[in-house]
């Protein structure tokens, strides 16, 4: 039986996309005819080794020799260049052996390793291997970015000698591969070496790929997808191959409703596997919690999740970093990468304050099972009164801590029924949260529109303008209430001044285009938004 991949490159049981064809090259192999060597990178879990693999079983059906090795246990030498090297040629070796029944390396490095400095031992091992070798050799080196320090100048100069080799017999291609460029990490690197010719980034699927993916498991199995299910999947993941082959594995294989192949897999389906795979915090979750402590990422994604552009003490380097890690999308908008990252990246950094809120969700239930929003923003008033200062304090996410605390108090209420949805408005000070709550007789939408006041800022501009915006996005959504939060972060306004609540009723204007407020008596088509300081 086949399933949607989780782990590891690709095999034959697996539902595939090829991963060739997400390099944007229409022939890999047509490249390394003037490109002798080249870099393909992408986040992890994206595919990056089965394309590598992929490439080097079209290689190997063409006119060239090409052999796929990992440089990642050389990791652990640290900078002791024998023992890298000894783990470099063995991995080589053994991979050579097993893929092409090729033992040249396995003989030579051997010896190599006993009577040539660590320094060369690479290098001359490829160059006779090049030699002795009938079609021309190509190494496809991945794990390359976890090289650090001597390991990784050694293992770049001595591949970098092999590619310029004068003599074409005893050349050989390289193809790097990894998270990122590893000279973009090191300055030294950078001006050390000019390795590849060429830089590809392995993309995402697109959105005819998830629906590619999808229908391989409806022939395979008969089992349907409603036509809007494989939209969720993209909505919920933007193409991120490992998202998207997770979120399809929970809902068709890991329930017993979802193994029941007479039904259709529906939206639904797509929702509560989507819960399901943030609270099991998978590996690929946890590897992006990690990284959050890096302050390149910090310095990113913490005014994102504020809602506006970038902090001055960010580069472009950061903005990069932070995109090949798979952080942000990969083009010119700075923005979270997907929504499901946006969900889970603030419940990881508003884990710690999690613990320590005890409010019994069964307090907000109104008696015909609604949600009773206002009741839980008039008590987080209470909580962030109490508890803002020493968060912050101790928050290196400061310029986000009171949105990151506002969201984790909220899904503690709102988990057992409901769903939150998290939306970003860069470069416009504002954080987007639309609540979605299951009741009896149809389901609730509320929207809270977060807004920060900082010195510069006239704070009833600030509310008029997110009164507005809150209106908008009410009335896009569907929903039953709309909320503007705003942060005060003035110093020398007192609590009692930032705590505060306000209704504000607002109109369309006549032309239906813009949201006015009003003060004159209701008419049909009026919406109530509350306004909460804090």
């Amino acid at each position: 039986m086949r399933h949607f991949n989780t782990s590891g490159p690709v095999r034959p049981e697996h539902y595939q996309i090829p991963s060739l064809r997400r390099t944007g090259v229409p022939d890999l192999v047509a490249l390394m005819e003037h490109a002798d060597s080249f870099l393909l990178h992408a986040p992890r879990q994206s595919g990056k080794t089965s394309a590598l693999l992929a490439l080097r079983d079209e290689l190997n059906r063409r006119r060239y020799r090409a052999v796929y090795c990992s440089v990642e246990m050389a990791r652990v030498a640290g900078d002791c260049l024998e023992e890298g090297m000894r783990a470099v040629l063995s991995d080589l070796s053994e991979r050579a052996r097993i893929a092409q029944h090729a033992d040249f390396p396995q003989r030579h490095g051997a010896r190599a390793l006993t009577e040539t400095s660590p320094t060369l031992v690479l290098q001359q091992t490829l160059r006779r291997w090049a030699a002795a070798c009938p079609a021309p050799l190509v190494l496809l080196v991945d794990e390359i970015d976890s090289l650090r320090g001597k390991m990784l100048l050694s293992v770049l100069s001595q591949l970098q000698a092999v590619r310029d080799e004068k003599t074409q017999r005893s050349r050989v291609s390289v193809v790097l591969c990894g998270l990122r460029n590893p000279l973009d990490d090191s300055p030294e690197v950078r001006r050390s070496f000019d390795i590849t010719d060429r830089t590809l980034r392995l993309g995402d699927f697109s959105e005819a790929e998830v629906r590619e993916l999808l229908d391989q498991h409806t022939a395979e199995t008969g089992q349907t997808f409603t036509e809007s299910a494989p939209t969720e999947i993209w909505a919920a993941t933007r193409g991120q191959p490992w998202l998207v082959n997770a979120l399809a594995e929970e809902s068709c294989f890991e329930t017993e409703s979802g193994r029941d192949r007479s039904r259709a897999i529906t939206d639904d389906d797509i929702a509560a596997a989507r819960e399901r795979l943030i609270l099991r915090c998978p590996t690929h979750f946890r590897h992006l919690s990690d990284r959050l402590h890096d302050d390149r990422v910090r310095r990113v994604i913490d005014p994102l999740l504020a809602g506006y552009g970038r902090l001055e003490s960010s580069t472009d380097d950061d903005a990069s970093y932070v995109q090949d890690l798979g952080f942000t999308a990969p083009n010119a908008r700075a923005e979270i990468a997907n929504p499901i990252y946006g969900e889970v990246i603030p419940r990881f950094l508003g884990a710690d304050a999690a613990v320590s809120m005890r409010h019994d969700s069964t307090h907000y239930r109104r008696p015909d099972g609604g949600l009773h929003v206002s009741r839980l923003l008039t008590d987080f008033q209470t909580f962030f009164r109490e508890n803002a200062e020493w968060w912050s304090r101790g928050s290196a996410y400061r310029e986000s801590a009171a949105q990151v605390l506002l969201q984790a108090y909220l899904h503690r209420a709102v988990s057992a029924g409901g769903q939150i949805a998290r939306e970003y408005g860069l470069s416009h000070g504002r954080t987007d949260l639309r609540i979605s709550w299951k009741r009896d007789g149809g389901n609730q939408v509320f929207v809270i529109e977060c807004k920060v006041c900082r010195p510069r800022d006239g704070l009833e501009t600030l509310i008029a303008d997110g009164i507005r915006q809150t209106a908008r996005y009410a009335a896009g959504c569907g929903a039953e209430e709309g909320h503007l939060v705003v942060f005060d972060r003035v110093p020398d306004r007192s609590w009692d001044e930032k705590i505060f609540r306000r209704e504000a009723r607002v109109r369309k204007n006549p032309d239906g285009a813009v949201w006015e407020i009003v003060d004159s008596e209701a008419e049909p088509g009026d919406r109530l938004i509350s306004v909460w300081g804090m």
